[in-house]
């Protein structure tokens, strides 16, 4: 009997990665290969994003283009999962008889039943109530390399901003256990990972679902910190409005704790804000960053930005250009406003040109260039820890992160005059520095 060959492609964002690694790890224990080209592949999943418009049109085009592999492949099941599913079951069995099977974002631990439903020519349909229970630890195979990986402390939300549509497909805050969460790194770090990053839609509100109230994220970090192998752990997706006192104490004094933090703000302007249903204001906002800055020296920080907001005028985009100019964030995103399905602000009033989203967006973007190349500037003659992630023969120069920068979405740091292994953490010497690189030499 033929094993089935099956080739998972993840969309969207690390919370989704994590789950399609629990996905991997399950069809592995059944017995089927996993594949890495989806042209090999006899049966392909789909773990889509449907946040923004954007990830759901990518979605939906990814899943077109991949059916084509019926004709011309060995395709025999195309399944879709995630967040697209868990928001638009109805019309996508509906409207893509393309699909095959398709499974929701508090479901996907049924995904081998899934796989043999689907071969089998029936059109299974697993989408439930989007809660999924992370305290057991099932099988996860790391697609990204051994040395760093993403675990997830929490689901969902419980901040109801009117933007957003995370509590549709997502569900209710719902934290992890400490228990579970040291259980799952201690096993990651068994396979050689040296570098946590912690993720959550909300990060800084971990606990307070499971421990009366209580604030839980800077035990957890420490006791994250603590397994043995683990060198870094890095923050993400932390809400302003719940981080403490006690939480910037540990990562001022934590030395394994990375001075970075991740921390979306989404605008600065109050009349903003409060469409938005954001915690605080723009005074409340500088006295948590100048509070961070006092207390973690160094700290790199990143946000990200949303632009073009219904009724958003051209004096609050002024006055958020300003404010980047002024706080000067070391790393930034900038997202244009997207009309969600049966969120509140699809209902606002004032919605706002495309056009006007978009030179929105790239204008606030030139000014963070600018501010990233000043910013950078300050590293130069400095020694650096830098994890190596790649080497590249031609230039004869290790590629790799200092703990002010995220796997992927931030920069990378040259290192020339070395000799090391990938996933090694080594002192560099910083002696260049670009708009978001920087280069430098190794010192040992």
């Amino acid at each position: 009997m033929m094993t089935e060959k099956v080739k998972i492609v993840t969309l969207g964002c690390e919370k989704n990665m994590v789950d399609s690694e629990i996905m991997s790890g399950l069809i592995d224990q059944r017995g089927y290969s996993l594949v890495e080209q989806a042209e090999d592949a006899t049966v392909i999943i789909v773990n889509t994003c449907g946040f923004i418009d954007a990830a759901k049109e990518e979605s939906v085009n990814t899943i077109l283009d991949l059916a084509e592999l019926k004709e011309t492949g060995k395709l025999k099941a195309l399944i879709v999962s995630g967040c697209l599913t868990q928001r638009y079951k109805q019309a996508l069995m509906e409207e893509m008889p393309e699909i095959d099977g398709i499974v929701g974002t508090g479901d996907f631990y049924n995904i081998n039943q899934i796989v043999d439903e689907a071969l089998g020519g029936k059109k299974p349909a697993f989408v439930g109530n989007p809660v999924f229970n992370y305290e057991e630890i099932l099988p996860r195979k790391l697609s990204t390399e051994k040395y760093t990986t993403y675990v997830k402390i929490a689901e969902g939300c419980d901040n109801n901003c009117t933007f957003c549509s995370i509590p549709i497909m997502r569900g209710a805050f719902r934290s992890r256990s400490i228990e579970s969460i040291i259980a799952e790194v201690t096993g990651l770090a068994a396979q050689g990972v040296k570098e946590i990053s912690l993720i959550a839609q909300d990060t800084t509100n971990y606990g307070t679902d499971l421990y009366d109230g209580e604030y839980k994220l800077a035990e957890l970090i420490n006791k994250v910190s603590e397994v043995p192998g683990i060198e870094w752990v890095r923050l993400h997706y932390a809400y302003p409005g719940f981080f403490t006192d006690e939480l910037i104490e540990t990562m001022a004094s934590n030395p394994k704790v990375c001075k970075y933090i991740d921390m979306p703000l989404q605008h600065s302007e109050d009349a903003v804000l409060k469409r938005m249903r954001r915690p605080g204001r723009n005074r409340d906002t500088r006295e948590l960053i100048a509070k961070i800055r006092s207390r973690i020296p160094g700290v790199a920080l990143r946000t990200s930005l949303i632009v073009g907001f219904p009724g958003e005028t051209e004096e609050d985009f002024e006055r958020l250009c300003d404010f980047v100019r002024e706080i000067k964030f070391d790393r930034l995103g900038v997202f244009t406003y997207s009309k969600e399905d049966d969120t509140p602000a699809s209902r606002l009033p004032n919605q706002i040109d495309e056009e006007v989203k978009e030179w929105r967006a790239n204008t606030l973007m030139e000014i963070q260039r600018q501010v990233s190349n000043e910013n950078n500037g300050k590293y130069v003659g400095q020694v650096l820890d830098v994890l190596i992630e790649s080497y590249d023969g031609r230039s004869d120069v290790f590629v790799g992160r200092s703990q002010y920068d995220a796997p992927e979405i931030d920069g990378d740091v040259y290192v020339s005059n070395c000799k090391v292994e990938i996933g090694e953490i080594i002192p560099v010497r910083i002696t260049h520095a670009y708009e978001y690189d920087m280069s430098g030499e190794g010192v040992l």
